[in-house]
């Protein structure tokens, strides 16, 4: 009797440990048919939906034991459904919405094809103006934090942003990071014939030419707004070319306002469109698709029909898009809205996410930008800031793994930098000399000149954010162009460029052209800043200049009859401007000569730098200047660094020196070897304002190794001053050891 209980007993955990075992199998076997394994960690946004997970689960289990007898036959079952193996793409629960299909916002795994970790994605943009130029930085910058693969951005732009976003990537440097132009120009004839209300103008319809001026080997595209702010990586949205089918040709997302609907106000008639929309800000382009499809052909006779009763387009490109789409709706690929989340009035789009991961792509589609009213906009504000004033520096991120094209300047960049030698003392500085910038030109409006006047003169300085104070005033004694190179951070380019807006001064002006070189290294490059600044100048002649200076009044009208009197087109000469100091920061400023001489006699001027370094400006001869009433030539001298008026093709200023010390030496040393006549103006004047010193005057006052670093480089200039001007330089480094 015991036994039997024994061999029951047995049985019966031998019963208890095949169900537990056969039930754990059931449920990794299972797991395979949902796509994921149940020791990976969950995806993001998965939270709400645990607690029905796990009542599955016990369910599962319950079932299980139940029909214990049948789990090896089910288990043979879902071994079958399961051989096929998890999809390698396809419908999830943020791509797989059908045309017309369910809009919900789902947050699960993604199923969707793997973007492979090195596969080249293409964008679009296109991009006019100085405005639209700052804007898209945003833009890529939002991009490059998230991106994972090699990118390639085309830009259809006019001759603004074409120069300015080409110095922008040239000087970035990103890795794998490439770009291609197009002229919107070759372009307009396209789309010229369509009248359009919307404020981006003509620029607003060049995305329908996209098939045709994108090179014709391109398949795919994804295109973007200038206004777009990215929250994910875009290899995301690349993935979603493997959901379209074989009809689809255009990705897009629903219009979240109800624009199309028409019903906005009395007699509102928007252009035709297939429900609510779509809206253009996000668009995924099939290329070759469109190309068989004849796109061109297709969008211009919906147009010309659509225009003949519609007159013109309200929202450019996008109402000529839906009236294309509602006539066939196969065309379109439906992405899930929070693709594009559009920040207008009035929209939607807080339908598009319950929490922070469901955010993919933000637009800021209303006029209003940031103004814009939203349940949420100070989050979004805050996320759009964020990348605004990020530090692009930071984006010059390598992808490991990944074959790069091969970049001759950022090849030869490396080369130099390997070839440094790190216990050198001075290897800051030539570290700081091979320090590629970032440069951003003509970061506000700009009005280029047509045709300069053969002897017209653009004032060039540079400076940093704690010289701002100055650019007003300046500007009110110098009427004519400008071009400044402002040394600062990304933060700081905005902070100075909220500041420009609010001044009546400065925003009244439309010939002061602002370059801003951002931030990096140690030392103050301030021969990059004049050479960048000097470089963007459009007049046959200009004044270099330091911020800290005020011409005298009218120096812009005496500068350009001096130009003229002196012939100087047929003669090689630098003009100089004597210069003078205040050691008050209020100062009743000279309106002549006489009034200088007068204040210098007084003793509230003096003459620049008399008291600490007075054979910076001592050939000037202010004796002699007194009672001149002619130009007069003076002889160059050793340490001379007078302000002068040149051509622009003069030499370019040597950029080994940074920071304090023999900067502008260094470059009158070099006109004087080019033979160029040093004449100094009778009735011209400058008065440097007084400032707290620089922090690199600190440093050379306070380092001897400093100090020793600096002669180094001089005599380092000399030799290479030496090997390019022969015997005539000879007389330089003579001075230089007579000292």
């Amino acid at each position: 009797m015991l036994r039997s209980w024994r061999v029951k007993l047995k049985l019966l955990l031998a019963t208890v440990t095949l169900a537990i075992l056969l039930s754990w199998l059931y449920l990794f076997v299972g797991s395979l048919e949902y796509g994921r394994f149940l020791l990976l960690p969950p995806c993001l946004g998965e939270q709400p939906s645990r607690d029905m997970e796990r009542e599955a689960l016990a369910s599962r289990v319950r079932r299980v034991e139940e029909e214990n007898q049948q789990l090896r036959l089910q288990l043979s079952q879902v071994q079958a459904e399961g051989s096929d193996g998890s999809p390698q793409w396809g419908a999830s629960a943020e791509d797989g919405d059908p045309p017309g299909g369910d809009q919900s916002n789902r947050t699960a795994c993604p199923k969707q094809r793997m973007v492979h970790k090195c596969e080249l994605l293409h964008v679009a943009i296109v991009c006019a103006g100085h405005n639209a130029s700052r804007d898209v930085v945003t833009l890529v910058k939002s991009i490059l934090f998230h991106r994972k693969n090699p990118l390639h951005f085309h830009f259809i732009t006019d001759s603004v942003a074409h120069q300015i976003l080409q110095m922008l990537f040239q000087s970035w440097m990103v890795p794998s990071v490439h770009v291609s132009f197009y002229n919107a120009d070759d372009l307009k004839p396209e789309v010229s014939w369509i009248p359009n209300k919307h404020y981006s103008g003509i620029y607003g319809l060049m995305k329908l030419t996209l098939t045709k001026a994108l090179p014709s080997n391109l398949s795919k595209v994804i295109v973007l707004d200038t206004d777009i702010t990215f929250a994910t990586d875009i290899a995301e949205l690349w993935a979603v070319f493997g959901k379209f089918s074989d009809k689809q040709v255009i990705g897009l997302v629903e219009n979240q306002s109800d624009w199309y609907l028409g019903n906005l106000w009395k007699n509102h008639k928007p252009w035709p469109a297939l429900g609510r929309g779509f809206n253009t800000g996000v668009i995924l382009l099939l290329l070759d698709r469109l190309r068989r499809l004849g796109w061109e052909q297709m969008w211009r006779l919906t147009a010309e029909r659509e225009l003949m009763s519609m007159l013109s387009t309200s929202l450019a490109d996008q109402d000529i898009f839906n009236a294309v789409i509602k006539q066939d709706p196969t065309l379109v690929y439906r992405l899930p809205c929070f693709w594009n989340v559009q920040l207008s009035d009035h929209t939607r789009s807080e339908q598009c996410y319950t929490e922070v991961s469901d955010l993919k792509v933000i637009h800021w589609n209303s006029p209003k930008k940031l103004r814009v009213k939203n349940k949420h906009v100070e989050f979004f504000r805050n996320l759009y800031l964020t990348f605004l004033e990020y530090d692009g520096n930071l984006l010059r991120r390598e992808l490991f793994g990944c074959a790069s094209l091969p970049s001759p300047p950022s090849d030869q960049l490396q080369q130099a930098l390997e070839e440094l030698d790190e216990d050198d003392p001075c290897y800051d500085f030539r570290r700081q000399h091979l320090t590629q910038h970032r440069v951003h030109l003509f970061f506000l409006q700009y009005e280029f000149l047509a045709l300069p006047n053969p002897t017209d003169v653009t004032l060039v300085a540079q400076l940093s954010m704690d010289r701002l104070q100055m650019l007003e005033a300046i500007c009110k004694h110098w009427a004519g162009p400008i071009s400044l190179a402002l040394y600062m951070s990304d933060a700081e380019a905005q902070q100075f460029l909220r500041y420009a807006q609010a001044s009546e001064v400065l925003s009244a002006r439309r010939n002061v052209a602002y370059h801003i070189v951002y931030k990096e290294g140690q030392f103050y490059p301030i021969n990059l800043l004049r050479n960048v600044a000097l470089a963007n100048t459009q007049t046959p002649y200009v004044f270099l200049t330091d911020i800290d200076f005020l011409p005298m009044y009218g120096l812009y009208d005496y500068l350009r009859n001096s130009i003229q009197q002196l012939e100087l087109p047929q003669r090689k000469a630098a003009l100089i401007v004597p210069a003078f100091e205040t050691l008050h920061y209020r100062l009743t400023f000279p309106k002549s000569k006489a009034e200088l001489l007068s204040m210098l006699d007084m003793g509230s001027l003096y003459t620049f730098r008399y008291h600490v370094w007075p054979k910076g400006h001592a050939p000037t001869d202010y004796a002699k200047w007194r009672t001149a009433t002619v130009p007069y030539r003076v002889a160059w001298q050793p340490d001379f660094e007078p302000y002068v008026v040149v051509r622009r093709d003069c030499p370019k200023y040597d950029q080994r020196f940074v920071g304090f010390g023999w900067n502008k030496v260094s470059h009158i040393m070099e006109l004087d070897a080019q033979e160029y006549e040093l004449l100094v103006l009778p009735n011209a004047f400058m008065i440097h304002m007084p400032h707290a010193p620089s922090f690199d005057i600190s440093k050379f006052r306070l380092s001897a190794g400093y100090r020793g670093c600096l002669q180094t480089l001089r005599e380092e200039f000399h030799q290479d001053l030496s090997r390019r001007y022969g015997a005539a330089a000879l007389k330089y480094l003579t001075a230089e050891r007579s000292l």
